[in-house]
């Protein structure tokens, strides 16, 4: 059974490739294209999938897709009708990209293809549910999706055992922590789809006790894991703006993009991300009681923020999660495969994710030519070496791009498309920050850690091997790590393996021998405002527009120093 998984037309477009419940291949579109977040027909990925798994666009069994939308474009209706006139500017807006492609989606996929096989399509949050449990290593366990909207489900709690899944309840359009969340993410002056993992960021600098009171008012709880927004305080049901009027007078007046962050967002910002918390915590009990299983799965965009994930594991009856490192839309390409695949022919086929790294490779020789090409001053080493000179340069304070192996699926990099730095530096974050990544100054930094070390560092016992979980670090450890010390102590961990990531678990040995810890700061390898680097000339590209000491591609090292005195040699 050949399948191909495509999600596309709201944000981070992506396709995956199933064959016989394998994982064969899986990437955004983003990272063809160059759009950070793209929401076009992901063409590139999907020709890169059947590419990868050596097939023709015939040989597919099928296509799936990640939602309904006919469905979906009910949902739009419904809404608009019911607050008519005041509706109409974003009804006008919206209907032409329903009418002109959201309802044309078998025909674009036909036409960007070449394809003449099955079209199927399955409901949203069904699909984020197959993504999370037929990939978890569980055989049985307690799922929970949750993100802005589906069709009309927002959250959902369900079951799955061995090769089923039941969805038990939901919680409908338009009460959803994520558009809760996406709400006041516009609120405080970032993207939308986009800028949550900033306020995420931002929370932990300020104080949440000036704000949680009114968060709670106008998201009561039922104390059964449900909620309700209190729409007079929030317009995007109906508007192309997020919050109203009456919002802004309990809240003040929203923050312009780019402006200055003050204390009140910082305020904000924290409030939200405790409510949302709570709310997490209520649903997965809810979960729990409702299944009596000791494993949850986790998917849907919420499942990105990381600070409740740790919340959850620690404050809940659940024993072990599970997060698939693609949660978010993206992710929805591999659960409109494994659904297609269990739910539609039957196959009973479970293959766990070991890794998330299924996006495209390039050898020796494809590195070899793009550097002559380029006329890049390189030098080849053997593996042991190129260890030992990259530890030796990160433990000496360089800044090191690390270029490897397949990409990683997902947002996050996992040590084959990373920004690596020593993490002892005190000031690395801000370099990293101002001279490498070019963001915001209050973003923290995530450190990669083997797994049997992993409790030695951090208040963490099992694994997280997709960053997906936030824990604090050991107090003995906070001024020795401060660059991967968030400002309330905590840390975004991702625990490596050598069956997860054989190169990156050396290169983690080997520092330790140069600095003492076997620990390194682990961010991704692009610039703000655009996707994490795919080739390796978009790791050139983005080398050259940082302070980056050096970049690794493959076997082969590039001294920044050397190669700008190579091109320039009066600059030397």
């Amino acid at each position: 059974m050949k399948i191909l998984g495509i999600s596309y037309m709201y944000h981070d477009s992506a396709a995956v490739l199933l064959v016989d419940g394998r994982l064969v291949a899986a990437a955004a579109e983003e990272r063809f294209n160059r759009l950070k977040h793209s929401i076009e027909f992901p063409e590139q990925a999907a020709r890169y999938c059947l590419r990868q798994g050596g097939l023709d666009v015939s040989e597919l069994d099928c296509i799936g897709f990640y939602e309904k939308p006919l469905l979906k474009f009910e949902r739009f209706l419904t809404a608009h009708m019911a607050y008519f006139p005041r509706s109409y500017t974003a009804f006008r807006r919206f209907i032409p990209l329903f009418l002109t492609r959201k309802l044309h989606i078998p025909g674009t996929i036909r036409e960007s293809l070449d394809y003449r096989g099955d079209i199927f399509f399955a409901e949203h949050h069904p699909v984020h549910a197959a993504s999370a449990f037929y990939p978890s290593p569980f055989d049985r366990a307690a799922i929970l999706t949750v993100d802005g909207t589906g069709e009309w489900a927002t959250t959902c709690v369900g079951l799955g055992e061995g090769d089923t899944i039941r969805l038990l309840r939901e919680l409908r359009w338009p009460h959803s922590i994520g558009l809760l969340y996406s709400a006041l993410t516009a609120y405080l002056g970032f993207r939308v789809n986009g800028g949550e993992g900033k306020v995420m960021g931002l929370a932990p600098y300020g104080d949440p006790e000036r704000f949680i009171e009114p968060l709670r008012r106008l998201s009561p709880s039922a104390g059964d894991g449900s909620f309700r927004l209190d729409l007079s305080y929030f317009d995007f049901h109906y508007k192309t703006r997020m919050v109203s009027p009456k919002f802004e007078q309990l809240f003040g007046t929203p923050r312009e993009p780019e402006g200055p962050i003050e204390e009140h967002h910082r305020d904000v910002a924290a409030a939200l991300q405790l409510r949302s918390e709570e709310l997490l915590l209520e649903i997965s009990r809810h979960a729990y009681e409702s299944t009596g299983a000791t494993d949850l799965c986790i998917a849907g965009g919420v499942g990105l923020n990381s600070v409740a994930n740790g919340r959850i594991l620690r404050e809940t009856p659940f024993e072990r999660i599970f997060v698939q490192p693609a949660s978010g839309d993206d992710g929805g390409a591999l659960g409109a495969a494994l659904y297609l695949q269990h739910h539609l022919f039957g196959d009973g086929v479970r293959v766990p994710m070991e890794h998330a790294c299924w996006g495209p490779e390039f050898g020796d020789a494809e590195i070899a030519a793009f550097l002559a090409r380029q006329g890049i001053a390189a030098q080849a080493l053997e593996e042991a070496d190129l260890l030992e000179r990259c530890a030796g340069a990160l433990a000496q304070g360089h800044i090191v791009g690390w270029f490897q192996g397949r990409m990683e699926y997902g947002p996050r990099a996992l040590g084959n498309r990373s920004i690596l730095a020593d993490p002892r530096g005190a000031d690395m974050k801000d370099v990293l920050n101002a001279r490498v990544k070019h963001r915001e100054s209050f973003r923290p930094f995530a450190p990669a850690v083997p797994l049997e070390r992993v409790a030695e560092f951090f208040d963490l016992e099992g694994p997280s091997p997709y960053m997906l979980l936030v824990a604090a670090v050991r107090d003995q450890w906070v001024e020795r790590l401060p660059a991967i010390t968030h400002v309330d102590g905590t840390a975004r961990v991702q625990t490596v393996t050598p069956e997860s990531n054989r190169l990156f678990y050396r290169l983690l040995e080997a520092f330790e021998r140069h600095s003492g810890v076997p620990v390194l700061l682990n961010t991704s390898f692009n610039v703000r405002g655009e996707p994490i680097v795919c080739s390796p000339e978009d790791a050139w590209i983005c080398f050259q527009k940082t302070d980056m000491d050096a970049l690794v591609l493959g076997r082969w090292w590039i001294d920044a120093q050397r190669e700008a005195q190579q091109r320039n040699p009066s600059s030397g």
